[in-house]
């Protein structure tokens, strides 16, 4: 057995020994290897000055060849063979660690500092942590001890050897040496001009990471390379935040925030001025707050990307928030509804006329609602206009207004004249006063289906909020279709979820109204590097959906109190809030803290009459 070499015989005794493959199935593989070769050969050459070659990283290897064929895992395994797996089992036949490789969780420094980016791709090593006397370095193949060698001679540390796969660590180079030559670049070239400000366009086409090199325009490459990473890592925020020594970059995933870069101070003003000229936004103009947005193409996809930039003690804060419509735009299925409750919200939007609201704190997720329910009712036969503050994401479906308070041009008086214009399905970023509401009630008795937000803690609140607001009680109960109140829960990350048995008794918060003794079978993350060892991976929505019916009408009417109408409501079968979460949580798509962290405020604001 050759144990010398990450070759194919080698791969072959691996999966020989775990009993994946029989020993004819060894020599099949070994026969259809070198044409499986060369067709992935063909595949991955790229072109430039009309030469065709591999680029270094590119080259396929004994892995690439086994993962490209398809194999299975084994019985009772799902999925098939791919680099990752085989990877991890060569980790495990050589008595090393395998390592998923989190770009989040690297220190740019000591990735780009510890040895030349050239010497990282040709051998496949990442440095990835270091101590005082020991470096930790991700490599592809493990007997190659010459390399090895030559970093613990350079840094006079001992190495200590990490296996991962080779697409991480191709891509984590790419991705780190790119942005940081060209912070270093720009840090020592900020005399010359950084912005083209006579070549601009509104539509920016983003390089791909692997174009990034420090030939470019260093800080359009930093920014492009910002841009990049937010999407690749489900970011809905990219932070900028300048400090006395450097500027923090940080990432919401998942709603919270990781840092992942500190940049000097020197290069963040060039860096912000990029962000405005691509958004339009006033260069020169560094003391007032400003708005603006960049529509990006990636990946053959447009997004949008918003931004808000204010000034801050050491210069300027900018926030980037991604748009992409893979989120904003969905299925109303993929939202989160129960069955039940998605057949109640279709029946309220599919109402010719009336007002459904959503309601929630800011980001609940409310935007995702509005946005999926428009796409599902756009057809041919639909004019539908929405009036933002400000347009969340432009699509082409829609008639879409931005308002300009400044030049007088509010929701109420956007919707006077939208009115004018034939419109079917109006939708009002907020119902923020008593013209919008008083103008979104005239749009519903006149025959259009108004969709619009407002800010309360459960769907009852929104009839008695209008009522505050000075809507008459009577109008509410003529319009008002439905109100939809929404949360979102963090999911239980899928790569690291495990089983566990939990008591009723220790649930006591959620009173389930079962036997205190009583066993549940719950799940949780146990954290992974999928998940960045949170145990969570993604968002989904939970929904108290409340259809206006005929009782709540005459509550409504006689201006009955919150508890009252609440009252009602759960008579006739609304799920709330809670109980929306806690059936995620009993079908194990979430946890336990989860329910407690999100619908704790909603409890208390009950309990003091809110």
């Amino acid at each position: 057995m050759n144990r010398g070499r990450l070759d194919l015989k080698y791969l072959i005794g691996v999966l020989s020994r775990r009993g994946l493959i029989s020993e004819r199935q060894g020599k099949v593989i070994s026969q259809k290897a070198p044409a499986q070769k060369e067709k992935l050969t063909q595949l991955r050459k790229v072109k430039r000055g009309g030469l065709s070659y591999l680029s270094c990283g590119n080259e396929v290897t004994p892995v690439d060849v086994l993962a490209s064929m398809g194999l299975k895992l084994g019985k009772g395994a799902n999925g098939c063979l791919d680099e990752e797996a085989i990877m991890r089992m060569v980790a495990d036949d050589l008595g090393m660690t395998f390592k998923k490789i989190d770009p989040l969780k690297l220190d740019l420094e000591l990735v780009t500092q510890t040895i030349p980016k050239n010497f990282a791709l040709k051998h496949m090593v990442l440095p990835v942590d270091t101590s005082l006397e020991t470096i930790t370095v991700a490599v592809y193949d493990p007997f190659n001890r010459q390399v090895l060698e030559d970093i613990e001679r350079v840094t006079k540390k001992r190495v200590q050897a990490l296996i991962s796969t080779k697409s991480d660590i191709v891509k984590t180079i790419s991705e780190f040496y790119g942005f940081k030559s060209s912070i270093v670049a720009a840090d020592t070239q900020l005399s010359k001009p950084l912005v083209d400000l006579g070549n601009l366009e509104q539509l920016t086409h983003l390089q791909a990471t692997e174009e990034i090199s420090s030939s470019d325009q260093h800080i359009t490459n930093a920014v492009d390379h910002l841009f990049n990473y937010g999407f690749d890592q489900r970011a809905s925020d990219v932070h900028l935040e300048p400090k006395r020594e450097q500027t923090i970059v940080r990432l919401r995933i998942d709603g919270l925030l990781h840092t992942i870069y500190r940049i000097p101070k020197s290069v963040h003003p060039a860096i912000i001025s990029r962000i405005k000229a691509l958004a339009r936004l006033d260069l020169a103009e560094k003391r007032r707050p400003q708005d603006g947005r960049i529509k990006v193409e990636r990946h053959g996809k447009e997004a949008e990307i918003r931004i808000s930039t204010v000034p801050v003690a050491f210069g300027e804060k900018v926030v980037l928030r991604i748009l992409d419509p893979d989120i904003l735009l969905q299925d109303l299925e993929g939202l989160g509804f129960s069955s039940a409750d998605l057949i109640k919200y279709r029946k309220l939007i599919e109402v010719p006329h009336g007002i459904v609201l959503i309601t929630g704190p800011t980001g609940s997720g409310k935007t995702t609602t509005l946005y999926s329910s428009l796409r599902f009712l756009a057809h041919e036969g639909n004019n539908i206009t929405t009036i933002e503050d400000p347009i969340e994401m432009v699509h082409e479906q829609f008639n879409q207004i931005g308002i300009k308070p400044r030049i007088n041009l509010t929701f109420a008086s956007v919707l006077r004249h939208v009115l004018r214009q034939d419109p079917d399905i109006i939708m009002i970023g907020e119902m923020r006063d008593l013209e919008t509401a008083t103008n979104a009630i005239q749009a519903a008795l006149t025959g259009h289906l108004v969709l619009s937000t407002l800010h309360t803690n459960d769907a009852a609140s929104a009839i008695t909020r209008l009522m505050d607001l000075g809507v008459e009680p009577f109008l509410i109960s003529s319009t008002l279709t439905g109100v939809v109140a929404q949360r979102l829960v963090r999911k239980i990350c899928p790569h690291c979820q495990e089983s566990y048995k939990v008591k009723v008794a220790d649930l006591a918060p959620l009173a389930l109204g079962k036997d205190p003794a009583t066993e549940l079978e719950l799940k949780m993350g146990k954290g992974c590097q999928q998940c960045r060892n949170t145990g969570y991976l993604g968002r989904s929505g939970i929904f108290e959906v409340l259809p206006m019916s005929e009782k709540l009408r005459q509550l409504t009417n006689r201006k009955s109190s919150l508890a009252e109408l609440q009252k009602a409501a759960l008579q006739e079968g609304m799920i709330t809030l809670q109980q929306s979460a806690v059936d995620k949580m009993l079908r194990g798509m979430t946890t336990f803290e989860e329910v407690m962290r999100v619908t704790l405020a909603d409890r208390e604001n009950q309990a003091n009459g809110c």
